[in-house]
């Protein structure tokens, strides 16, 4: 790991423990990282212990031993799982415990690995983590996910020079892009969620039935859950610890009504899917369901994706980006759905984040659907939003009023 200056990586954890997870004087925090960021896992426990953590338990993963295993282990051992894993993290949740996920995959790790194997083991995955999954998205406790570079991954947004000066280039955007440079990182991040929230609360204000995206290859009407409830990246967990779950973050969001988003719709960035890249591709929606996915690159593992279950098919999220965000700016892909996404307005297939729905976090499957809500082994956003992208906000009798021109905010808040 190509390591920030000392002070910029302290602000860097700084941020993460007291704006984004917000950890609380004796809680406990689960740290999931890869061994390559060993590092920033060191400065975030020290900000941890600092703000008063109880005890901070580290699980670390190593990519290249991911990689040793698609290329050399059994063929017939790819749908086992270590399910101790989520038994030890379920349990700390349940006692109390925070947690931060940093992001560093390289994009093109399983390049030229058996594609069916690759979404076995994300599937897979998928389903044996549910009990994890289904914590965050009420959210149980407060949690976070932010990243931090590795040489695949930085190497594949800045080509053409040495991994070295390719790590250095992505730490200086990610550090930017989370505002470490300002005189005092942690009243900026406090100020910027404070602009988000004005935003979340004014679209709150409207009710909107639906949204209605134009753009080229994109003709979507999208319902709301009946009572979606906007978010901006300022939320608050069962705990009563307010939080904000991803650094950065430029977004609003809800919840979409699982059965009525209609139309065609294109993905104006590529989707890095657990090392396969998915490129120049659109899905067709009927009755809130995809019935057609097209795309120049990794096709077979989007229709795989989309197979996890009964729900992988429909959406579970909706966001607003405006083109005018930081990373919007940069005009990079990044090949990371943490930065992607907070580049553009996005949607997300398969599992509905529950807080996103008004009482939704007390509702049976059955209350939760009849709303709405979806409930599915996957969460995978993918990008919509461009320059040349219009929204409308749609009340109960079709109105439109416009929400973004040209990927911008069409109102004030």
């Amino acid at each position: 790991m190509s390591n920030p200056t000392d002070s910029a990586l302290t602000a860097y954890a700084d941020i993460a423990v007291q704006v984004g997870v917000n950890l609380q004087p004796g809680q406990h925090l689960i740290l999931r990282a890869d061994v390559r960021v060993a590092p920033l896992v060191r400065e975030i426990t020290r900000s941890a212990y600092r703000a008063g953590a109880r005890y901070v338990h580290v699980f670390y993963d190593d990519e290249s031993l991911t990689l040793a295993r698609f290329q050399h282990a059994p063929r017939d051992s790819f749908g086992e799982f270590p399910d101790w894993r989520v038994r030890a993290q379920v349990e700390l949740i349940d006692a109390g415990a925070a947690l931060i996920s940093i992001a560093s995959g390289a994009p093109d790790l399983l390049s030229g690995q058996d594609q069916e194997l690759i979404s076995l083991v994300q599937q897979t995955a998928a389903h044996r983590s549910q009990p994890i999954g289904q914590r965050v998205t009420r959210p149980a406790v407060n949690w976070l996910v932010i990243a931090a570079p590795s040489p695949g991954w930085a190497v594949k947004v800045f080509p053409g020079v040495s991994p070295d000066e390719a790590e250095a280039k992505l730490w200086e955007a990610i550090l930017s892009f989370c505002r470490t440079d300002a005189a005092d990182p942690v009243a900026a991040w406090r100020q910027h969620i404070d602009d988000l929230v004005a935003r979340s609360d004014y679209l709150n204000a409207k009710r909107y039935a639906a949204l209605r995206y134009s753009g080229p290859g994109t003709n979507l009407t999208l319902g709301l859950a009946d009572v979606h409830h906007w978010v901006s990246g300022k939320m608050r967990a069962e705990n009563g610890v307010w939080f904000v779950a991803n650094l950065p973050t430029e977004e609003v969001f809800t919840a979409p009504h699982r059965d009525r988003v209609d139309g065609v719709v294109r993905a104006s960035k590529p989707l890095n899917l657990g090392g396969s890249l998915i490129d120049n591709f659109s899905l067709t929606f009927r009755e809130g369901r995809v019935v057609d996915v097209q795309a120049e690159q990794g096709e077979d593992v989007l229709r795989r994706l989309i197979a996890t279950d009964e729900s992988a098919a429909r959406l579970g999220e909706v966001a607003l980006v405006p083109e005018s965000s930081p990373i919007a700016r940069a005009n990079r892909i990044f090949y990371n759905t943490l930065f992607d996404e907070n580049a553009a307005s996005h949607v997300a297939l398969g599992r509905a984040y529950r807080f996103t729905v008004d009482g939704g976090a007390d509702m049976l499957s059955e209350q939760f659907a009849a709303v709405g809500g979806n409930e599915s082994a996957i969460h995978v956003d993918f990008m919509i939003g461009s320059a040349a992208l219009d929204i409308d906000g749609l009340d109960a009798d079709g109105n439109a009023e416009p929400l973004m021109r040209a990927g911008e905010w069409a109102f004030e808040a």
